[in-house]
Order: C-alpha cells, then sequence, then structure tokens
C-alpha cells in the first residue's frame, strides 16, 4: 500500500460550541439523531423545520433547544458554530448548502458526503475526555464499532481523572516550572496511583496522592528504562513499552528497532541511533554506556530501547552495570523475544510434554567450526535450541552437531525477519542447515530453531521447493 493511501483527506479537530448556536434543519429521524448528539454538548440547539415528528419534538425538549417553523434565510446561519442539514430531500439539503454557505457556516448534510465540509464523528463522552472515531464519511457503521470497543476500554471514571486534572493543572504549573517536569509528571499522574484511586472510586484518596507527587517531583532525577521493543511488528509492542516511550525525553534505539516502533515515542523526544552490526560497530558499547549516564545525569528521561528482548543478547547486563556504578536509577521493560514470535508464527509448541522438555537460547556467535558451542549437549539431549544470529555459522554448527551424534534428520527452521510484513520461514532437515541458511534471499535478521518441534509446525517451503530456490 502506497504512502499517500494511508493519508488522511480530513484534519480532525474539535469544534468550540459552548454557548454557540448550532443549527439543525430538519424535522425527522435523522434530525433527531443530531439533536441527542447534539446534546451532550454545551451548544445552543435550534432547529428549523415546518413540523416536527413526535419523538424529534420529544428529543429536541429534552435538550432544552428551540424550535423555529420554518425554513431559515441566510441570516438565520449568520454566526452559528455548524449548521446540520436533514430535509429528506435532496433538493432540499442543496438548498441549506448553499444558504450555509453564504452565510460562512461549516456545514453536514446527512448521508450526503459530497455536501458536507465536516463529517460527524462516534463520540466517547467522557466529559471532559472525548475520543472521537471517524471514517471520512465513507463508513460511519465502521466507525460506530470502533467507538463500541473503547466505550469498553474507557471506564466512565476517565472523565472524573480528567476532571481532576483540570482542577490541578494550575497548581502543577506553579511548582514545576519546566516543561519537561510537568511532562512527566502529567504522564505518572494519568497512569500510576493516582488513576488507579480514581478507578477504584476514592477521588479523595487520588487527589491526595497526586499533591504528594508534586511534592516529591522536583526533586526527581534522571530515570533509564531498557525497553524491549519486541521482534518488529509494532503492535508485539508491550502496553508497558508504550507508556514509557511517551515519557522519553531521549529515545536511544538499536538497527533492528523499525521505525515505526520508535515513533510511538513523543514527538518532541530526541532520537539517537546507536544501531550496531556485525563486523560494524559505529557506536562502541562503552560509549552507549556513557551516554546513557550522561543523559540521565542531564536529568532526562532515558528509553534504551532494543530490539526483541533486552535481557537476551541485548547488553542489558553490561548497561546495568554501568547504570549501577554512576548511581543511575533504572527499570527493565520486557519484550516479546524472537524465539517466541517465531515459534508463534510458525505454530511451533517449543516444548512438548513427550518429548522437548527444555528450551535453550543460544547465539551463534559462540561457536566455530573447530568446537561444539556450550549448548551442544542439550541440543543432543533433545532440548529445542533457538539460535540467535547464527545464519554466518549455520554450516560449521550443523556439521559438527552431526558429527556429535544429533540425527541428521532433525528438523530444522529458519525464519527471517520474525513478525514483520517482509518474513521469510524454510523448513528442513539438520543437514539441509547449510543450504537453507546460505539462502540468497535472506538477507534480514535470522533465527534458527532446531529440535523435533519443528515438525509440529507449519513452516511454507518443503525442502525440494528450497532446493530449487536455492539452486537458482
Amino acid at each position: 500500500m502506497s504512502d499517500t493511501s494511508r493519508k488522511l483527506a480530513v484534519f480532525p479537530a474539535f469544534h468550540k460550541v459552548a454557548g454557540r448556536r448550532v443549527v439543525i434543519v430538519g424535522g425527522g429521524p435523522e434530525a433527531a439523531a443530531k439533536i441527542r448528539l447534539l446534546s451532550e454538548t454545551k451548544a445552543e440547539i435550534v432547529v428549523f423545520a415546518p413540523s416536527l415528528d413526535k419523538d424529534t419534538g420529544a428529543d429536541l425538549i429534552a435538550a432544552h433547544g428551540d424550535w423555529r417553523g420554518a425554513r431559515p434565510a441566510s441570516a438565520d446561519l449568520a454566526g452559528a458554530a455548524l449548521v446540520f442539514a436533514a430535509t429528506g430531500t435532496e433538493e432540499g439539503d442543496r438548498e441549506i448548502f448553499a444558504l450555509a454557505h453564504e452565510a460562512g457556516v461549516p456545514i453536514n448534510v446527512v448521508d450526503r458526503p459530497e455536501l458536507c465540509d465536516f463529517y460527524t464523528p462516534a463520540i466517547v463522552n467522557r466529559a471532559p475526555l472525548a475520543v472521537a472515531v471517524g471514517s471520512e464519511g465513507v463508513a460511519p457503521v465502521l466507525s460506530r464499532h470502533v467507538r463500541a470497543r473503547i466505550e469498553t476500554m474507557l471506564a466512565p471514571s476517565f472523565g472524573d481523572l480528567a476532571g481532576l486534572a483540570d482542577r490541578l493543572r494550575e497548581r502543577v504549573g506553579r511548582v514545576l516550572k519546566g516543561s519537561a517536569d510537568r511532562r512527566r509528571f502529567w504522564a505518572r499522574f494519568f497512569s500510576g496511583a493516582v488513576a488507579e484511586k480514581v478507578f477504584a472510586g476514592n477521588l479523595a484518596g487520588a487527589e491526595d496522592e497526586a499533591l504528594r507527587e508534586l511534592e516529591i517531583d522536583p526533586i526527581r532525577s534522571g530515570h533509564v528504562s531498557l525497553v524491549g521493543a519486541g521482534p518488529g511488528a509494532e503492535d508485539l509492542l508491550t502496553l508497558r513499552a508504550q507508556r514509557v516511550l511517551q515519557e522519553a525525553d531521549v529515545i536511544v534505539y538499536d538497527r533492528l528497532v523499525p521505525e515505526a516502533s520508535v515513533a510511538q515515542g513523543r514527538r518532541d523526544a530526541r532520537r539517537i541511533y546507536v544501531g550496531k552490526a556485525k563486523g560494524d560497530h559505529a557506536v562502541g558499547q562503552n560509549e552507549i554506556n556513557a551516554l546513557l549516564v550522561a543523559e540521565a545525569r542531564a536529568g532526562n528521561r532515558v528509553v534504551r530501547l532494543k530490539s526483541g528482548d533486552p535481557l537476551i543478547y541485548g547488553r542489558a547486563g553490561e548497561e546495568m552495570a554501568a547504570l549501577r556504578t554512576a548511581g543511575i536509577s533504572f527499570d527493565v521493560v520486557p519484550g516479546i523475544t524472537a524465539a517466541f514470535a517465531a515459534a508463534a508464527e510458525a505454530e511451533i509448541p517449543l516444548t512438548l510434554r513427550d518429548g522437548a522438555h527444555s528450551l535453550v537460547f543460544a547465539t551463534g556467535h559462540d561457536a566455530d567450526g573447530r568446537t561444539l558451542p556450550d549448548w551442544a549437549g542439550l541440543a543432543l539431549a533433545g532440548a529445542t535450541v533457538a539460535v540467535y544470529m547464527g545464519r554466518t555459522v549455520a554450516a560449521a554448527v550443523a556439521g559438527r552437531l552431526i558429527e556429535a551424534g544429533l540425527n541428521a534428520s532433525t528438523p530444522v527452521a529458519v525464519i527471517e525477519n520474525v513478525s514483520r510484513a517482509e518474513r521469510r520461514a524454510y523448513a528442513g532437515r539438520l543437514d539441509e542447515l547449510a543450504r537453507i541458511a546460505a539462502c540468497p534471499e535472506l538477507t534480514g535478521p535470522v533465527l534458527i530453531l532446531v529440535g523435533e518441534v519443528v515438525a509440529q509446525g507449519n513452516i511454507v517451503g518443503a525442502p525440494a521447493a528450497l532446493a530449487e530456490l536455492v539452486a537458482a
């Protein structure tokens, strides 16, 4: 899909309608729907129609609106915030459309998107919080379905949380002078202990907790979060990782972290690329450690964003040691490691009660052609082995395992670009591993799975087809 197809034809915005006239032209069911929608706002509702349906009249009375028993003139629309046309006929709608443009007022014509200056979204009302879902007028039923899902996610107490924030905003501004300090306070406010107390119905306790956090916030120092970005698909990023990214002042990220995951951070966060590839360490690990310490000492909230899980071949141990030595506070946000994502996509059970009782994470960097790697004994005993960064030594590993006694027919899988759109996965036998890993089409990061469990999976690319591919 092209980049253009992902661009919106509209710009979402919220109109200020409190104390202003919003005009509805029409007296039927479509007009009644707009009356009910606008009754959730502080707008002054005025309906123009020669007559009103019984239900429409009842809705207008409930909304405390006014009825004018005639079609409007241009002067009747002048100064209104918005106009809705629901006359029931195309001719009538076009007439109101022309009058609204003459008066310089934006208009929405019900069920006629070509005559709309704006579209009416499906709204989730948690005043003062509001969520609007739109589809540019082409799929209003879809918008309503999405709204229904959001309704279940946002408890009514979200409005109480937003109201508390509004009451405290001026005080927070007096205590916390810097925009970064205020941003961090509000990030904790909406996702921490304050929010938990609001959702539990303890509004007084929530306010006390917010004031307590406000007192200690000025003395807070910088902090580093070591965050796992998962294998690549942005929807495999955890909720905690998304929250921490939104709180970050600085994002330090690796080569294999996709831009879509980095983009989950705040738009104004500084982004520092420290990617390393085999044989090409543009930024050394000691430099990365020093960078994290320096940014935290400057008072920043730093996210060290790593592909997969930071504790699995992510050099997190060295970074944690450097942070401890420097006295910098840190936390670790786990991510979905490539082995788990690869197994899920290929429907491979990494352990089986009747066979594979253990799972080994290994790296190809600890293997060469002369000795068996340390994990080889577990593979010989029937463990499932996930080999990270093993493509360049696949031939040597396979040869030494077979020489040591592992059956040449042991199933293997080679998965490239786990969880991404450009993913490739090939299955075969251990004695075919060298050919599979050497496939010229495999240019991205590769994970190798070795073990009987691979035969349980569903991977496109039988050995015969692979042989043809390699030969080509």
